[in-house]
């Protein structure tokens, strides 16, 4: 059925109107990274960017900004990396061995979603503590890297392939590894893609951990970094805190940008063969 002219102004409007209503945070921190103090509080307020762009030097500089992003990207990237390997391995065995509690282990999996970290947040401190691993890499990494998400997500898309591609390669002398390696992981990428984007932007936003397991300043991460811009004393320079969430934006943005066809067709698992 063909769209009126009408109603296709219409939609597009909508369209447009619904962009800049949810991009307007993004934009409105934009602007006000570039404007001095003076700017920030001048009434009416301005909605044109400056020409001052020192916020992002001292944004940078205040805090050591560049020490917190290559922390948060390090850890964002290990766990990734850590997530998708186990959960491919988990789903892996769900779905082409047979053995004992199957069917229980996998809904015990599915049960630990109800868990955030948040709430086993004291009993998980006290395990790192005990380890000795508090303010280290591995108190940051090793809590994220068991993913039920990741594990139910390459189930379902382990579940559509084929079982004659799994007999031919059996025939073909081919082990379990090496199909998984060669077959399945190669039919799984746009899952492996869109996965690597919600782990990649979930950890690099992860702030109320972070906060507890570290002690140092090289330690800390970037959403830290970001809160440490803000006084609770003084008069705050919004124009520095900007630069500073600005910033931080970028990374996540760059991810998404080079896998967003992953992401896309990643949750499409129905359309693909």
């Amino acid at each position: 059925m063909r769209m009126k002219p009408y109603q296709r102004s219409i939609l597009y409007f909508l369209v447009i109107l619904s962009i800049l209503i949810v991009g307007a945070p993004v934009i409105l921190s934009i602007i006000i990274s570039t404007q001095t103090p003076a700017q920030v509080y001048s009434y009416p307020p301005k909605f044109l960017p400056s020409r001052n762009f020192s916020n992002f030097v001292v944004a940078w500089k205040s805090v050591n900004l560049g020490r917190m992003m290559f922390n948060s990207f390090f850890i964002a990237f290990m766990v990734s990396v850590g997530k998708i390997l186990l959960s491919l391995l988990a789903a892996f065995a769900f779905t082409h061995f047979n053995f004992k509690g199957k069917s229980i282990l996998f809904f015990v999996v599915l049960v630990t979603l109800l868990l955030p970290i948040p709430v086993r947040i004291v009993a998980l401190f006290d395990i790192m503590s005990k380890l000795k691993w508090i303010d280290t890499y591995w108190a940051l990494i090793v809590p994220f890297l068991a993913s039920a998400t990741g594990t139910f997500l390459f189930v379902q898309r382990f579940r559509q392939v084929p079982v004659e591609l799994l007999d031919a390669a059996k025939m073909d002398g081919c082990g379990p590894m090496r199909y998984l390696f060669q077959i399945l992981i190669p039919l799984s990428a746009s899952t492996i893609g869109a996965l690597t984007v919600i782990e990649f932007i979930y950890i690099w936003n992860q702030y109320l951990w972070p906060l507890m397991a570290t002690n140092s300043k090289h330690m800390r991460v970037v959403q830290i970094g970001v809160k440490m811009l803000i006084s609770t004393e003084t008069m705050n320079n919004w124009g520095v805190i900007m630069a500073g969430v600005v910033m931080t934006m970028i990374p996540p943005l760059l991810v998404f940008f080079f896998m967003q066809e992953s992401f896309m067709r990643g949750f499409a698992l129905g359309t693909e063969k």
